[in-house]
């Protein structure tokens, strides 16, 4: 699922408005062969970079909604992805609107080194400075949702939401057998697993994303006088 057509199948048809979409990355290492690989994932997927941030309503309740796309570079998250998840966090804490993130993610984007890294924190401090001031952040992890993006907004949000069988995790269950020499447990870091383990809220199937979610923001109040806010 593109990230076009999650927010499609999320949003109230005519109300998506793209926020950020000058926000592109660049090459700050000088990364052999980067440049070239940025252009053919740009053509490839018509899109800027691995992730949109959009204004819309669901059901008519405004929220700021940010999706990664695995298609563009595994979805992984390097400057230009930190920092446009960083500004939808800022505009949704200016407008006082709901927040809600759908992660998917191969990590931290190793072309751009410890400036990729850095996005960890720089996306975690935004989500903390919302939430302490009251906002409500709504995480939903698909497949995959791993490294870097799973250890730190990804797994920030108030509500936890997951789709059916996703991997979530830091280091994959291979990685982590070798390491520790063991076999893991079946569906292990599984969205099946996570939820019974206490990490997720409620797993929710793709066709009851969007009533799901207009649910949660009733509940939370963002329901009341809806028809009289418009992003």
């Amino acid at each position: 699922m593109t990230a076009r057509e999650r927010l499609d199948s999320v949003l109230d048809p005519g109300t998506m408005r793209e926020l950020f979409a000058d926000v592109v990355g660049g090459d700050p290492l000088c990364f052999p062969g980067y440049r070239q690989k940025m252009a053919a994932q740009r053509e490839k997927t018509g899109m800027p970079e691995a992730i949109v941030t959009a204004v819309g309503a669901i059901e008519g309740m405004p929220a700021v909604i940010g999706v990664l796309d695995s298609a563009f570079f595994m979805g992984s998250m390097g400057t230009a992805v930190g920092e446009k998840v960083t500004l939808a966090v800022e505009y949704a804490a200016r407008r006082h609107l709901p927040l809600i993130l759908f992660s998917a993610s191969g990590g931290a984007r190793m072309q751009e080194g410890i400036l990729s890294l850095m996005q960890m924190a720089k996306t975690s401090a935004a989500i903390a400075a919302f939430q302490a001031a009251g906002g409500l952040y709504i995480s939903v992890l698909t497949h995959p949702t791993t490294g870097g993006v799973a250890a730190s907004f990804a797994s920030l949000g108030d509500i936890m939401l997951a789709e059916p069988g996703a991997l979530i995790g830091f280091a994959g269950p291979r990685v982590i057998e070798q390491t520790i020499g063991q076999k893991l447990p079946e569906g292990f870091q599984r969205s099946e697993f996570q939820l019974e383990h206490g990490f997720l809220d409620q797993i929710v199937p793709r066709s009851q994303m969007r009533a799901t979610l207009s649910r949660l923001l009733r509940l939370h109040g963002f329901g009341r006088n809806a028809d009289e806010s418009h992003p």
